[in-house]
């Protein structure tokens, strides 16, 4: 999961830049409002955490030019603001969920897992594949009821993958869900990636390879295995 953090307090950015990362996700720090209006329309995020209070631009200002062309990741409002009104300012300009300030950093996690999984157009919280069970909300996954354990870099790709279980995905959507933007692996390394993936999830073949176009996740054998 890659994910926008635009928060104007330093602070509070480093620790839930923290948090994300244990989790598993690629989260990237903006704390300038004009910057985050241009990045949620020039990057694919999956999602994004908003400050409402922004040097540059303000968040609702920042949310409602996402929206107006056409970026339609979810959005966590995570503010200090918390009277009705402002609430609802947020909901009609296109905010998915609203969080208060002090608050959980299990509360942050789970609710963007939720968002995504949403936004994705899952109905569970859990994605089967075969022998391969995903629970998007822990951000676990099993192979025969036993954990699989993954990287954080393997995690990430095989959670992308999940989510759009039974779908080619390119090798470029893969790499901007995995790596930040100013990293541009070669491909190499996502064969090498891929192929950590496979050995894990042996003897099942989960990992279809279509030729020229990408990768796919699912039980049937359609593509060819490499």
């Amino acid at each position: 999961m890659r994910v926008l953090l635009v928060e104007d307090d330093i602070a509070l950015a480093q620790g839930l830049l923290v948090v994300l990362k244990a989790a598993n996700m690629l989260a990237e720090h903006c704390a300038d409002g004009l910057e985050a209006q241009a990045l949620g329309c020039i990057e694919r995020y999956d999602a994004a955490i908003l400050d409402l209070g922004l040097p540059g631009q303000d968040g609702i200002s920042v949310l409602k030019h996402w929206r107006t062309q056409g970026q339609g990741f979810p959005v966590l409002v995570l503010t200090a603001r918390g009277r009705w009104s402002e609430k609802l300012q947020a909901f009609e300009a296109g905010a998915d969920d609203y969080l208060t300030k002090p608050f959980l950093n299990e509360e942050v996690v789970t609710r963007l897992r939720v968002l995504c999984r949403r936004a994705s157009g899952a109905s569970v919280s859990r994605v089967t594949v075969g022998p391969l069970r995903y629970d998007t909300v822990a951000d676990r996954f099993s192979l025969d009821g036993a954990p699989l354990n993954l990287t954080a870099q393997e995690q990430r790709i095989l959670a992308f993958m999940a989510s759009r279980k039974g779908q080619v995905v390119s090798r470029s959507d893969i790499s901007e869900h995995v790596y930040a933007r100013d990293l541009d692996p070669d491909s190499n390394t996502l064969d090498v990636l891929i192929g950590r993936i496979r050995r894990k999830l042996a003897p099942y073949n989960l990992i279809h390879t279509e030729r020229g176009r990408g990768f796919r996740l699912d039980d049937m054998l359609h593509g060819t295995v490499i």
